[in-house]
This record gives C-alpha cells, sequence and structure tokens, in this order.
C-alpha cells in the first residue's frame, strides 16, 4: 500500500498546508496516492499558540501521485480568484512537472471563457467556476458518466478523473498570468445562503 510518506504530498502535508481531507490515501491504482480536500495558500498572522484558518485556500482539491516521484501528475481545484495561481505555485510549484495535468478554476473569470496559462514551469487549464463544482465539471470536460462512477469508492473515483486528465490534451486560447490578471473580474462575495 501507497503512503504519503513515499510521495511529494509528505512535505505539504508537514507543512500542515492539506487540509480538511475527504479522502487522503492509497487509491485503487498501485502505487498511486491520493488526496481530496482543500490547500492552504496562505495563512493569517496567529498569535501566541493559537492556530488560525489560512486567510486563503484552494477548495475542492483533487490531486494524486506516484509513489517515489518528486512531482504530481494531476491536481485540480476552485479558488475565489485568478489572482490565487501564484500563491498555489509558490505553496507546490517544486513539486508541479511540465508534463502534469493541472485544472485550476478561478470564481472571478468570464463564464464562456476558458484559457491554458503557462505559469511555474508547467501549464495550467484555467476556467470559471460558478454554480457547479469541481468534480461535476471535470466529469463533464473529460466526458465521464457519472454513472459509471456511482459504484466507486473516493479512491476509484479521483483515478478514474486522474487517468481521463493523464490523456487531456485540449488546445485552449493561450495566454500570460500577467494578461489573465487584466481581464479577471473582482473578487464575488458569496452571500450566506442556507446549507
Amino acid at each position: 500500500m501507497t503512503l504519503i510518506t513515499e510521495t511529494p504530498f509528505a512535505e505539504l502535508d508537514a507543512a500542515g498546508l492539506l487540509l480538511s481531507p475527504v479522502f487522503k490515501g492509497a487509491t485503487t491504482k498501485p502505487g498511486r496516492f491520493g488526496f481530496r480536500g482543500e490547500i492552504a495558500l496562505a495563512f493569517q498572522e496567529s498569535m501566541a499558540d493559537e492556530k488560525r484558518p489560512p486567510e486563503i485556500k484552494l477548495d475542492q482539491v483533487m490531486m494524486v501521485a506516484t509513489a517515489g516521484d518528486s512531482t504530481i501528475s494531476f491536481l485540480a481545484g476552485f479558488a475565489p480568484s485568478l489572482e490565487h495561481l501564484k500563491l498555489l505555485c509558490e505553496q507546490v510549484g517544486d513539486k508541479l512537472s511540465p508534463t502534469g495535468k493541472y485544472f485550476f478554476f478561478a470564481a472571478n473569470l468570464d463564464i464562456s471563457e476558458k484559457y491554458q496559462i503557462p505559469y511555474a514551469g508547467t501549464t495550467f487549464w484555467v476556467m470559471p467556476l460558478d454554480e457547479a463544482t469541481v468534480y461535476n465539471e471535470l466529469l463533464d470536460l473529460f466526458r465521464i458518466e457519472k454513472s459509471d462512477l456511482k459504484k466507486l469508492d473516493t479512491g476509484a473515483k479521483l483515478d478514474a478523473i486522474a487517468d481521463k486528465a493523464a490523456n487531456f490534451s485540449a488546445k485552449w486560447k493561450e495566454i500570460s498570468f500577467e494578461e489573465g490578471l487584466k481581464i479577471m473580474g473582482p473578487i464575488k462575495i458569496r452571500e450566506n445562503r442556507p446549507v
């Protein structure tokens, strides 16, 4: 069974960056470790010994890595702003590979646009996320039928998505990160809706 200590996630975990895990463990694919949860991108200043929640985080994170590899092969997540891509790369940049598949959803992008943004030695597929979830958006993007995953456990679902991501090669409009910052809108403040 693959352990987190055999993967690039070990360092992130030790630094307290992997939060609220829905899944954190070996997947059904031999040698693969997966994580679903949140990544802390920026912390609030803590006073004395109190531990405060992160000021900014990447939500709805899905990622996998193979034992013995130094990089993450697949990562997807949602942030309120495209600007937070920089923070993500500051936290995990040395664990990203030029050949990895990385999907960044930002709430402050035009709902009709999708981009490829080269950054930190790799390329991100960047798209808006309004009402849907990262999980549902990826199922649509990779043309995975929800019914095909129904009976699978969380690790197996993560494997199915990561395997499809590995073969994803769509060409979207390429822009620089700086161009992206110019066209993004203000951060949307979500109202306090009942859960």
